[in-house]
């Protein structure tokens, strides 16, 4: 109990304590490298701690290399997710559904947006990462391409109501780019453009860059590079004192941003604020903390979703391992990874190395491996 004195009033009320639940394992998102994990668990016959938690802020885990093709209405929703509940039970999983607000690496204790504090022996983080912001008067929609179910919310709500007439999408990756590309599909009487902070597609082949650039111009989606939008003012974007014109929608497809509570942990981070870990995929700082995927900082290993898929086996032995105390894996990032990048058509761009290619047999070839991928989870979290 505590009092106050008022006046010559005392006003007495009770003091709660935020409750804190024990665990001890608590795998916080529900990314590539988490999903195969407790499919390897699965295949291994392996059942974690009782009471172990796998934390997620839906009750599905969407895979993002389906979404360009959900949005270009060549997959429907059921295609690009997994529902989780099946596989916490056949795993004697606890699925909570929430986010990481904060996190005190010290104590190992997570704070979630709905006031619950969890407290783990061991944590495995693999949340992802955010767009970075843009400065804005809130005069304009800024529609952030994760997480995925509030974008796919507002696609949904473009094609049934009111499509907006200009959309531009900020970024230069290849998130963007297939996000226009489909976006273009599906909406084809908007008008669409591309604005790059620095140049198209940094990282790939020449020869995919030049086909991108073909493809864009031949969906009449206006490009521009070096252009960093600095803010939002009265429904126009600026980059720093030059004004680019009115638009209806902003889609923020920018690189990888830190979510906010890593740099604020106590764990060791980059200057992006995210985790630095160590071949083992442990945290530099705390070795009983585990992340993966695009939260984590590792050179040599990309913000792709190739990387997180080739650390999932690592992890689920590595965590395995240090919850019954014997001698973890060294995960290797590959020297380079095959990427297929979308065109909205059916069709899709591989870059590998310095090698480049376009066309309808990669948009198979990538539908292939995407559709193979959710499908082996689904027969090991149904099974």
């Amino acid at each position: 109990m505590r009092a106050c004195r008022q006046g010559s009033r005392w006003i007495i009320w009770a003091m709660t304590k935020t409750p804190t639940l024990q665990t001890p394992l608590i795998l916080a998102g529900a990314g590539h490298a988490h999903l195969l994990t407790l499919r390897q668990w699965l295949d291994q016959g392996y059942t974690p701690p009782p009471g172990s938690i796998l934390l997620s802020p839906d009750p599905a885990a969407w895979y993002s290399g389906m979404m360009p093709g959900l949005i270009a209405s060549r997959f429907h929703l059921a295609d690009c997710a997994l529902p989780l509940d099946p596989l916490c039970t056949r795993l004697g999983l606890r699925l909570l559904h929430g986010q990481v607000t904060a996190f005190d690496a010290g104590q190992r204790t997570l704070q979630l947006d709905s006031g619950l504090a969890i407290q783990a022996d061991i944590v495995s983080f693999n949340v992802g990462s955010q767009p970075a912001s843009v400065i804005t008067d809130d005069s304009l929609p800024l529609i952030p391409v994760k997480p995925f179910p509030a974008f796919i919310r507002q696609w949904q709500q473009w094609c049934a109501e009111a499509t907006p007439r200009r959309i531009s999408v900020i970024g230069g990756g290849a998130a963007a780019f297939e996000i226009a590309m489909a976006l273009a599909t599906s909406l084809p009487d908007c008008q669409m453009q591309l604005l790059c902070a620095g140049e198209l597609l940094p990282g790939h082949p020449p020869m995919v860059l030049k086909r991108a650039q073909r493809w864009l111009q031949h969906r009449q989606i206006t490009i521009q590079d070096n252009c960093r939008i600095t803010r939002v003012h009265e429904g126009q974007l600026w980059h720093d004192d030059t004004c680019l014109g009115p638009t209806d929608a902003v889609i923020l497809a920018t690189g990888a941003s830190a979510h906010t509570w890593q740099a604020s942990s106590g764990l060791n981070t980059d200057e992006r604020g995210f985790i630095r870990i160590d071949h083992q995929l442990r945290s530099l700082s705390h070795p009983k903390i585990f992340a993966t995927g695009d939260c984590a900082s590792l050179p040599g290993s990309q913000k792709s979703g190739v990387y997180a898929v080739r650390q999932g086996p690592v992890l689920a032995h590595n965590l395995k391992a240090a919850l019954q105390g014997t001698t973890l894996q060294r995960y290797q990032p590959q020297p380079q990874a095959l990427a297929l990048l979308a065109t909205g058509d059916g069709g899709a761009l591989l870059s590998y190395g310095r090698w480049g290619a376009g066309g309808k047999l990669f948009g198979w070839w990538k539908d292939r491996l995407d559709l193979g991928f959710m499908q082996r989870q689904r027969l090991h979290s149904q099974a």
